[in-house]
């Protein structure tokens, strides 16, 4: 099994650069997720380890080689995609045994591995039917198994669930995690724009935008504490909710101000340049609570009320906010739309960015 090594990865069409300068150190055994909007580059780079797409500039290693010119098929890696790229004329024993027939493993030894992963992934019953009498979720299983049969030292995931509906994404989640814990010295890299996904699986998650890295960390590590706004807002649902606000008193005791009627105080010093300048605040919808207005630091008029059984949802019209906040409060609440409400919030839950949307907390 193998950790790998990018330094400096740049990829280019032309003169469009898509990937710019991306260093990244993955260590054996490690489930690592990248995660981004669309077109920020997430598959992009997921191809070029796989060898799929050409590396304009920098350096790959897998298990200490270098592998830029390396073809895919002898870099060790097996890849899951999105849309199965199963055979639909063999069966899910042929398909599965496919790759190791072509390497020219005896009879004996591909029976023993396509049985031995079929038996993991819950597809022994199934290996006589064509990938048109399965289900998507069966299909991709397949999929899973024709790359576990090889044997690779890395696997790499291209949005595989996202051709899935909501109950079974659910559950091939979890027979993923489940892969994961059965095979722990096994590299996994997977491609996804779904936050629980990358949230459940991942032991660190990459988070791209427009072909940067914009943050690197376990998934409470990018919750609790986002490097900038755009992590900030990307990882977390609903999305975090951003004001802006001006620093009223730096130092040890900082306070901002939000809005033109609430000072906030900060849990933690800020520099005496900050002072006077414009910052954006942040609180995400699940950590604010109702309060009486005199310890509120928002408050505004309910817009629009989501009841979700679980969880309620209120949309709140805030003073001098183009966009409404968002709370999202435990249980069945008796509230109506044009409802005035207060909130408050923990200090260690409060989120503050300078100017340039770096964290500043």
């Amino acid at each position: 099994m193998a950790g790998l090594k990018l330094s400096n990865i740049t990829k280019s069409y032309g003169k469009v650069e898509v990937i710019h300068g991306v260093d990244l150190d993955i260590q054996q055994g490690e489930f690592l997720v990248f995660v981004g909007p669309s077109g920020c580059g997430k598959s992009t780079l997921l191809r070029m380890i796989a060898g799929l797409e050409s590396i304009t500039s920098g350096d790959l290693e897998i298990d200490d080689q270098h592998v830029n010119d390396v073809p895919p098929s002898l870099r060790g890696i097996a890849m899951v995609f999105q849309s199965y790229a199963l055979y639909p004329h063999m069966t899910v024993y042929d398909n599965m045994a496919f790759s190791l027939r072509i390497g020219k493993h005896s009879k004996a030894e591909v029976d023993r591995r396509v049985k031995e992963a079929a038996e993991m992934l819950q597809l022994t019953d199934y290996l006589k039917r064509l990938p048109k009498a399965l289900s998507g979720g069966q299909r991709q299983r397949v999929a899973i198994g024709r790359a576990i049969v090889r044997n690779p030292k890395v696997f790499l995931f291209d949005e595989p669930l996202s051709n899935l509906d909501a109950a079974l994404r659910v559950k091939t989640r979890l027979e993923i995690a489940n892969l994961k814990e059965s095979m722990p010295d096994t590299t996994m890299i997977y491609v996804t724009h779904d936050q629980v996904e990358a949230m459940t699986l991942a032991d660190r998650i990459v988070v791209l935008s427009a072909g940067r890295i914009e943050q690197v960390g376990s998934p409470l590590e990018l919750y609790t504490k986002p490097a900038n706004l755009f992590v900030a807002q990307f990882i977390g649902s609903p999305a975090m909710n951003i004001l802006p606000a001006t620093v009223l008193r730096s130092g040890s005791e900082p306070t901002i101000q939000l809005t033109d009627k609430y000072e906030v105080s900060l849990p933690i010093p800020l520099g005496d340049e900050q002072q006077g300048k414009s910052v954006s605040f942040g609180v995400r919808p699940e950590d604010l609570e109702i309060c009486d207005e005199v310890n509120s630091i928002l408050s505004g008029e309910i817009s629009f009320i989501e009841a979700l059984g679980e969880v309620t949802m209120l949309y709140v019209s805030v003073a001098n906010n183009l966009e409404p906040i968002v709370a999202k409060l435990p249980g069945i609440l008796s509230l109506q739309k044009g409802d005035h409400v207060a909130f408050r919030a923990e200090a260690d839950k409060l989120h503050l960015f300078d100017e340039a949307g770096l964290s500043l907390m």
